[in-house]
């Protein structure tokens, strides 16, 4: 897993700040209802998803996102080009946004593993206002989904926790989805909100 510095990302403001403030007043944010055994609960943050159109649909944990067209907000091409800068031959065609409020906000344990990324997908994943630590262990072997294994406990889990900064990117590639989880847990005394973008490729 590699993890970047995008540095003057925004040429008119490289700290990034406009592009966060774009980000949250300009995206439409949604908190979907999750089902979980028969009950339907609240995502714990705030989703967004872009794609070129005629992909296959994404579909994570019952729920199908509308896919926005990357016309509809222009300024995400300017920030596909940037990390097109940062990572020369690459290809994305969708980006999954989220954004977590403050400490309370969060995704558990999961990989990417869906079969519309094929075997070994790349994702970059571009942070802006980091005050969470996303987190990745590495699976058991056992083959079972990451909630299962979870359930069981795994205290001898190969853990680590990368401290992403404003701006920062990390690129997951290769068996990273098969051979991984990660997760942003809960921080009680995070009060800034984080906005992450996941660019990937769908077949």
């Amino acid at each position: 897993m590699d993890v970047l510095k995008l540095k003057a990302v925004s040429e008119e403001n490289p700290s990034e700040t406009k592009w966060f403030h774009y980000l949250d007043k300009h995206i439409p944010w949604i908190r979907p209802s999750i089902p979980v055994f028969g009950k339907s609960f609240l995502q714990p943050r705030d989703t967004c998803y872009v794609a070129t159109s005629g992909l296959t649909e994404l579909t994570y944990s019952g729920y199908q996102p509308h896919a926005y067209s990357w016309d509809d907000y222009p300024r995400l091409k300017n920030m596909l080009d940037a990390v097109y800068k940062a990572l020369p031959g690459s290809s994305f065609n969708s980006l999954l946004l989220n954004r977590y409020n403050c400490g309370n906000d969060y995704v558990g344990w999961h990989s990417d593993d869906e079969k519309l990324y094929g075997r070994t997908p790349e994702i970059a994943s571009l942070t802006f206002v980091l005050k969470k630590k996303p987190c990745k262990k590495s699976r058991d072997g056992s083959g079972e989904p990451a909630s299962k294994r979870l359930k069981k406990g795994s205290h001898d889990a190969d853990q680590h926790t990368f401290r992403l900064r404003h701006g920062s990117l990390m690129v997951m590639r290769g068996y990273t989805q098969r051979d991984w989880i990660h997760s942003v847990p809960k921080r009680a005394k995070a009060e800034a909100t984080l906005i992450n973008l996941t660019f990937r490729w769908v077949f």
